[in-house]
């Protein structure tokens, strides 16, 4: 479930945070924003075990991957697909207190769980992918509190997407000659040599998009003055990996 490392927790979180936050004006419900934060960690936990039962038979090959539960043995699939499905049966009873528009929305949010994994098998982008899986949480959050799904959860959804394919194919140069050699697609393969300038581009559009969001909704000069220092970070982003060193990327 990777509670070891609570990152992915945080990368769930706070764009479910960003629609929490918008679509309560500033002040959301807090038991919905509770019953988010809990979905959130159960989820992402559903979501690696997922990943780990369709990637068993290549994370053997993988250097940074081969040390995890299934292909090391420590556990079989039996138990994997059972603690997926107790994982998401727990999350689906926590949305069940919510309105309809938000459950219908959660069917598809499993969806996106259980077939993200699958999309590097065969898709040239599956960061895209992870993208709009690890950002439904967005559209969830608004219909959650309003009822509906507005413009700016899709603008939200789509800054996601690029900030998505920016941190995780940081993440694919990690892995890009290992996942070369056993078939699997990356995004990091796929931009080949102009990787790092494409991450920094993703970053780039991922503000732009944000600073229109803040334009949209006449946000304070608070709200920039976070988008600048989320520059200031991607900046440092590309320091760290311009050389490609698989330990910086990581």
């Amino acid at each position: 479930m990777r509670l070891d490392k609570p990152i992915g927790i945080l990368l769930l979180l706070w764009p479910t945070l960003w629609a929490l936050l918008i679509a309560g004006s500033g002040k959301p419900n807090w038991t919905i924003v509770l019953i988010f934060f809990v979905g959130t960690v159960l989820m992402r936990s559903a979501g690696c075990v997922m990943n780990d039962i369709a990637d068993h038979d290549f994370d053997g090959h993988v250097e940074r991957t081969q040390s995890r539960p299934l292909p090391s043995s420590e556990v079989g699939k039996k138990e994997a697909y059972l603690l997926a499905a107790v994982l998401s049966l727990l999350a689906f009873a926590l949305v069940m207190l919510l309105n309809t528009l938000t459950i219908k929305l959660s069917v598809l949010a499993l969806f996106l769980a259980v077939t993200y994994p699958l999309t590097k098998r065969f898709f040239a982008m599956p960061q895209a992918y992870l993208g709009i899986a690890f950002g439904f949480g967005i559209p969830m959050a608004f219909a959650a509190i309003t009822n509906h799904v507005p413009m700016v959860a899709f603008m939200l959804l789509l800054a996601n997407i690029f900030w998505a394919i920016a941190y995780d194919t940081e993440y694919a140069m990690v892995d890009r000659d290992d996942d070369l050699k056993i078939g699997i697609r990356s995004s990091a393969i796929t931009f080949g040599s102009y990787d790092v300038i494409a991450v920094m581009l993703c970053y780039v559009s991922t503000l732009l998009l944000l600073a229109m969001v803040g334009y949209y909704l006449s946000m304070s000069v608070f709200y920039y003055a976070g988008l600048l220092l989320a520059a200031c970070v991607a900046v440092y982003h590309y320091f760290i990996i311009r050389n490609r060193d698989r330990k910086n990327c990581f």
